[in-house]
């Protein structure tokens, strides 16, 4: 099949590659010459594992093509899928300025049937805004060319974008018209083969049931730091609480594990677009406000814990962070804990030594250069001379250091733990004072 891809972003390259790794002929255009340059070249913009081999290699075998030609991109695909940006607009919904523009563009060049694919997160509606914005382009051309507009929203989790998208556990499929969905069905059949996964719908529950399923995981993380907070008040552990409760089938394990906050591009941004569309639909979802605000209360915890260890007195102080994106496998740090953490610190007066696998470019590039951070080549180089070791992301080979080298390096043996990676019986026999989320204070030995 031939598909354009409209946006060479996190969603839309990934989607391209995994479509044209199965045979199909994958245009993908974006309107930064300079992305689109790399991308020819072989060069991935954004940090995805399995990611750059697979453009290479498709590009290589002449299934994905790049270009900034919409004309071109709207005469090659009978699918024309929008995968571009959808920032959160000044009160917190989502801004439709560039799926419209992408979808005007394509009435401006079509002359025969396409299926238009919502692939970005979109409000419930926007299906209907983009139909309209369709045919108001095809009819100041004077053309009659039939489209459908499809919701096919991602369900893709950075750091194993691959593996979901080519073993996806739902393909989620909104349309209002039974031969589309037959296509859409025929498109995603390599990846279908073993058991059914498209899920066929009509379009706005489908664009609601991707805003659904993100609220539903962030409120279960918002769920579980509130229970941190209070078992750190009534001396309970909440790793102890998280298996007691997570062996309910009901509840399961995945998405309580207790820390810093959430970040990324799409929790913090959804559960916001999800609130203002219900507030603009005369709904209060006051559940959606609470877990908007319990997260960005809990990227505060770790400051407030330091703070309150120095007794306010964090000026001149330096502190060995690791962990600089949301999670791991991932350069993206936005709305990443760690950026409310060093923020709040250099406001203090501190200094930041910081390590991350994959994003220091990404930090560098946000930050630039700063005298009161510092951005180190190992995670041991961040602990010379700092006063306590910060961790935010839960990076592999963050769980297993060298005890004794840290204790060694610090000025003091001080671990403040925002994901909860070591025992604190263990960490208090090694003789660190040790603050983590939710969980039993011990002193030093």
């Amino acid at each position: 099949m031939k598909i354009t891809i409209y946006g060479s972003g996190y969603v839309g390259l990934v989607t391209g590659a995994c479509l044209a790794q199965v045979g199909n002929h994958v245009l993908c255009v974006d309107v930064d010459p300079d992305k689109i340059h790399r991308l020819e070249q072989g060069d991935i913009p954004i940090y995805e594992p399995g990611l750059d081999k697979l453009v290479r290699d498709n590009a290589a075998a002449g299934r994905l093509r790049f270009t900034l030609d919409a004309a071109e991109g709207v005469r090659h695909g009978l699918f024309q899928f929008i995968a571009v940006g959808t920032p959160p607009d000044e009160d917190g919904s989502a801004d439709l300025r560039h799926v419209l523009e992408v979808a005007r563009s394509v009435g401006q060049h079509m002359d025969d049937y396409r299926i238009v694919v919502n692939k970005s997160t979109v409000p419930v509606g926007t299906a209907d805004r983009v139909r309209e914005a369709l045919a108001e382009a095809l009819a100041a051309r004077g053309v009659a060319a039939e489209f459908d507009v499809v919701s096919n929203p991602e369900f893709l989790k950075e750091g194993a974008a691959i593996e979901d998208f080519m073993k996806p556990d739902r393909i989620v499929v909104g349309t209002d018209n039974p031969r589309t969905g037959e296509l859409m069905r025929a498109l995603y059949a390599p990846f279908n083969r073993s058991r059914e996964r498209v899920v066929l719908m009509d379009v706005r529950s489908a664009e609601l049931t991707k805003y659904a399923a993100n609220a539903m995981l962030a409120t279960k993380i918002s769920f579980m730091n509130e229970l941190a907070n209070l078992a750190e008040r009534l001396g309970a552990d909440i790793e102890a609480v998280r298996v007691g409760i997570g062996s309910d089938p009901r509840i399961g394990y995945h998405f309580i594990y207790p820390g810093c906050g959430y970040g990324g591009s799409c929790f913090p941004k959804d559960v916001k677009a999800l609130e203002r569309t219900a507030r603009g639909s005369g709904y209060q979802a006051e559940l959606l406000a609470a877990v908007e605000s319990v997260n960005e209360r809990q990227k505060q915890r770790l400051f407030e814990k330091l703070h309150a260890h120095f007794a306010g007195d964090l000026r001149g102080r330096s502190f060995a962070l690791w962990g600089l994106a949301f999670k791991p496998n991932t350069d993206d740090m936005r709305e990443a804990p760690s950026r409310a953490l060093m923020e709040a610190l250099w406001e203090a007066g501190a200094r930041v030594q910081a390590y991350d696998p994959v994003a220091m470019h990404e930090c560098r590039r946000i930050y630039g250069e700063r005298s009161d951070l510092a951005l180190c080549d190992s995670p041991e180089e961040t602990l010379e001379g700092a006063d306590a070791l910060l961790i935010v992301t839960e990076w592999a080979h963050f769980r297993s250091p060298d005890f004794d080298l840290i204790k060694q390096k610090l000025s003091q043996p001080l671990i403040l733990d925002g994901r909860n990676l070591y025992d604190p019986k263990i960490m208090h026999q090694l003789g660190f004072q040790y603050l983590a989320i939710g969980r039993p204070l011990k002193g030093s030995a």
